[in-house]
């Protein structure tokens, strides 16, 4: 193999993983003209075509979609092992790559992290925040974090934050408008409520309540739906509904009296946040110690 063709072949791996010459040039740091020279001197070496190109798109051949099975356990393997090289450092180093929800990031990986990377100037952490289920594997994250509940049986999960608890809660201003108080779940059929549109499926969220083992899910209706939970805690402040989200994000707004509880004790605590990574993946020295620092100890 000559000098420059793990290069090339990097290259090529860029163009399948991005489908896109500008994306990848960006991610490779070179310009687009240069990467397309790559790829056309590796085509020709080869004497196949690996990637269909059109104005809009551009999609793997049967040469290309074999090479990129080909490449990727290998590359991905260098990459192990070039990680394990640096527990021969006095300190852990390396990129970590992480995926998250928003909430998750600031609530619980922040707080964390502002000491970690302190303590370990020569690790690196990407955080991606996005809200739906992906695959870690097929996308080269280190590890995601979602909601206990929410896990795959096969990946190993370490709990990293507090139990957390859905609050339902409404404005005085809501019921100065002549509304009684919610009893029961049902009777929030009769109610004004901020539907949360979910980012994941489009969907909207279901209320979910539990009470002595039993659950019970309700689909509401009301005049708002909104997609961000900063805007539906502003619309119920200002008395335009009753809405339904995590105990941080209403808390201040309890302590000041702007808004008030309803059917606490169809509002239990549920399993928080956990980071999770595959059963098979063996851990770097950065990977591990940041799981150290995450780990949640009650």
């Amino acid at each position: 193999m000559r000098r420059g063709d793990l290069a090339d072949l990097m290259s090529f791996l860029a163009v399948a993983d991005e489908r896109n010459f500008t994306r990848a040039a960006a991610k490779l740091g070179t310009s687009q003209s240069a990467l397309s020279h790559t790829i056309r001197r590796l085509e020709a070496q080869l004497g196949l075509r690996l990637l269909t190109r059109t104005t809009r798109s551009v999609s793997l051949t049967e040469a290309g979609e074999r090479l990129v099975q080909t490449l990727r356990p290998a590359f991905d393997d260098i990459g192990r092992q070039l990680a394990d090289l640096t527990e021969l450092r006095e300190k852990p180093a390396g990129l970590v790559r992480l995926t998250t929800s928003a909430h998750a990031a600031e609530t619980v990986l922040w707080p964390a992290l502002k000491t970690f990377l302190v303590d370990y100037p020569d690790i690196k952490v990407e955080i991606s925040t996005d809200s739906t289920l992906i695959d870690i594997v097929a996308e080269r994250y280190d590890a995601g974090v979602r909601l206990g509940e929410s896990l795959a049986k096969d990946m190993i999960a370490v709990p990293i934050g507090p139990p957390l608890r859905m609050l339902l809660v409404g404005s005085p201003a809501y019921f100065a408008q002549g509304r009684d108080k919610p009893r029961t779940p049902h009777e929030l059929t009769d109610h004004l409520c901020i539907n949360l549109r979910m980012r994941t499926m489009g969907g909207l969220y279901v209320w979910e309540f539990e009470q002595d083992g039993r659950e019970l899910k309700v689909r509401v209706d009301g005049r708002l739906v909104m997609n961000d939970t900063k805007m539906i805690v502003r619309a119920a402040v200002d008395g335009f509904g009753l809405a339904f989200l995590m105990e941080d994000s209403v808390r201040p707004y309890l302590d000041n009296g702007q808004l008030v509880t309803l059917l606490e004790d169809w509002c239990p605590p549920f399993a928080g946040y956990h980071l999770y990574y595959p059963s098979r993946r063996q851990p770097t020295p950065a990977f591990a110690a940041l799981v150290d620092v995450l780990r949640y100890r009650a």
